[in-house]
């Protein structure tokens, strides 16, 4: 039989573990041997190899009892000095850690108790200067650690106010220092106090609220750095150093009550990024610890008290991600490629626009592959289509900019171009009867009125790369027409019909290689164009017009949002286009229609657009990972 290499030419690399964008992102979580103590907020130090868990609330009872894990099993240690109780603060590594603070069902009271283990018995040392109870703490030994925040109150939240108070122990005595900015209570502390005290803190909540806020402790001060992703508190984590870690799981806000997660985010040092979930979504854990790269969890609720014990390992050596590669997993017995996973992309909010509008045109080639970015001019304000604007936004990843206006007041048309480079071509004008030739030039940093198409138009769809070659297609005259123009630089000249006249199409592309897709009536008709002629190829699933689109070519596409008759219902559906079939994907947040499209089907735009009932500000930012699939 011929080897893989005697036909491609090529071997194919063998590794044990699918390739990530870095050494987290590799990560699993993997089911391990079951903690015999099956509780909520009891208090764990350790690793994933040396752990301890003791305390907590078992859905009978509060108990004192200690258990051990060894890296393979659980066996009992030795019972706390304290009354039963839970939400006690630890740090350390086994067999030297300690529990600080916390609540005891005997006297119901917060306490400032201290205590450190040595492997087989707690003993009591110096209390802290202030009680509290379900505070983040970390710390290398039982001689060196960190307690920050926590809450004073012994009811359920929203009865429970946290604070921002801090305090370090230096193996004989508690000091306060500098507080965190964000009072708060069931965070979690991450980082070391060997050499010097450095500590991250993430999530946790303040009369019940969940909170992203995350803050750095570099020996003298709090700074905020980047938040988590996604609010949450009784989370838990590991990370023995301020640039690398990871928290799980936690509970967070949802309609009608909380959800609970099985996220996992790391953090390297500047920024969170989701990683794989945990196997079993749970919060209150009674230990969570580790490093950034081995950590354990167990026990928790979900909505039951359990003691399923999973362990995080991430990959020592690791293959960096990279699009196109191939190669057997050996783990898995698979052979495997990694591709640009547009299905699996996802949508998530991004900066206001200034001005709510829609029908705008917009700079449909404004592509890049390190941010989202956009560019949206004229448009119709308020409800139904009472008024047009001039109005100009850029967007650069983060917010919206005003730029110099357009001259014309018109909606309901295209546009082409990038940032420095764009063209809006024809629409709709506030006054009969209503169809304008209007060709405008942006070149950065004003507009210019150019020489005017042939036939006034609106409902139109325009693209092109630059201002300089651009295309107009579909609209509305008197009545919905297939005519195409192309601009030259110099002047317009009527190319190739379509083979559907409609109007109001979604659309992008350049003079050589576009799409268009839906218009009225609604309609799923989607049309090719190689710069001769129009090609109907396969429909989109979903009747729509108003679409907006994302993408700089007929290869790959995003059709966003639309609306579909007889009533003008606005659609928050999108579909895929992959050069030869839609594929329905993940929905934007915000049904809309006439909204503005920009980027790639990769890294993707919508903003503004109408939704019931008027114009909305939002912007939605679309993201395609890279993903390892088998092959088949």
């Amino acid at each position: 039989m011929a080897k893989y290499s005697d036909i491609k030419g090529f071997t194919v690399q063998t590794v044990s573990s699918d390739p990530g964008a870095g050494q987290f992102a590799a990560g699993t979580w993997a089911v391990d041997a079951y903690c015999p103590q099956q509780t909520q907020a009891g208090g764990g130090f350790g690793l994933a190899t040396a752990a301890v868990t003791t305390g907590g609330y078992d859905s009978s009872a509060y108990v004192q009892t200690t258990v051990e894990f060894n890296g393979t099993s659980w066996s009992a240690g030795g019972s706390m000095t304290r009354p039963a109780g839970q939400s006690f603060p630890a740090f350390g590594t086994e067999p030297s850690g300690g529990i600080a603070g916390g609540y005891k069902t005997s006297g119901n009271a917060v306490v400032n108790n201290f205590e450190s283990y040595n492997g087989s018995s707690f003993s009591e040392e110096t209390d802290l200067n202030n009680a509290r109870q379900s505070a983040g703490a970390t710390g290398a030994s039982a001689t060196a650690g960190i307690v920050v925040g926590g809450t004073t109150g012994v009811a359920s939240p929203p009865d429970t106010t946290g604070n921002n108070n801090v305090e370090i122990w230096n193996g004989s005595s508690w000091t306060e220092i500098t507080e965190i900015n964000t009072a708060r209570y069931n965070l979690k502390a991450l980082g070391s106090t060997c050499p010097a005290p450095t500590a991250v803190v993430a999530g946790g909540e303040n009369s019940g609220n969940k909170n992203t806020a995350v803050e750095q402790y570099n020996g003298s001060s709090w700074t905020e750095v980047e938040d988590l992703n996604t609010a949450r508190s009784g989370g838990e984590g590991a990370g023995t150093t301020t640039s690398s870690g990871i928290y799980y799981g936690g509970e967070g806000p949802a309609s009608g009550g909380y959800v609970v997660y099985a996220q996992t985010e790391n953090w390297n040092g500047s920024s969170w990024t989701e990683v794989n979930d945990m196997v079993s979504a749970r919060y209150n854990m009674s230990l969570g610890t580790g490093s950034g790269s081995s950590a354990i969890v167990t026990a928790g609720r979900n909505p039951g008290y359990n003691g399923l014990t999973e362990i995080w390992s991430a990959p020592s050596t690791f293959q960096t991600i990279t699009e196109g590669q191939l190669f057997f997993n050996s783990t898995a017995n698979a052979f495997k490629e990694t591709i640009t996973d547009v299905p699996g992309g996802t949508w998530a909010s991004g900066g206001a626009m200034n001005q709510a509008k829609g029908r705008c045109g917009f700079a449909t080639n404004a592509v890049s592959t390190t941010t989202h970015i956009g560019f949206v001019y004229g448009g119709n304000v308020g409800p139904g289509s009472p008024g047009k604007t001039v109005d100009a936004e850029q967007y650069n990843g983060t917010s919206w900019t005003e730029v110099s206006d357009i001259n014309t007041l018109r909606a309901s048309t295209g546009g082409g171009g990038t940032l420095t480079s764009a063209a809006y071509v024809a629409g709709e004008v506030p006054s009969s009867p209503y169809n304008s030739d209007a060709f405008e030039q942006w070149n950065g940093a004003s507009w210019t009125t150019a020489t005017e198409i042939n036939t006034a138009i609106r409902a139109n769809t325009a693209f092109g790369a630059t201002n300089t070659a651009v295309i107009t297609a579909s609209g509305y005259t008197t009545t919905n027409v297939a005519t195409t123009e192309q601009w030259d630089g110099s002047s317009w000249s009527e190319v190739a019909d379509q083979n559907a006249a409609l109007s109001s199409r979604g659309g992008t592309g350049t003079v050589t290689d576009a799409i268009l897709y839906g218009g009225s009536n609604p309609s799923t008709n989607t049309e090719t164009w190689n710069g001769a002629a129009w090609t109907e190829v396969s429909e989109l699933n979903s009747y729509r017009e108003f679409g907006a689109a994302s993408g700089a070519s007929s290869a790959q596409v995003l059709a966003v949002g639309g609306y579909k008759a007889p009533s003008p219902s606005a659609m928050a559906n999108v579909e895929s286009w992959n050069g030869a079939s839609w594929t329905e994907i993940n929905d934007i947040s915000t049904a809309r229609w006439q909204g503005g499209g920009t980027g790639s089907a990769v890294f993707g735009l919508i903003s503004g657009g109408g939704s019931s009932p008027s114009q909305v500000t939002t912007t939605e930012e679309f993201t395609a990972p890279l993903a390892n699939k088998t092959i088949t």
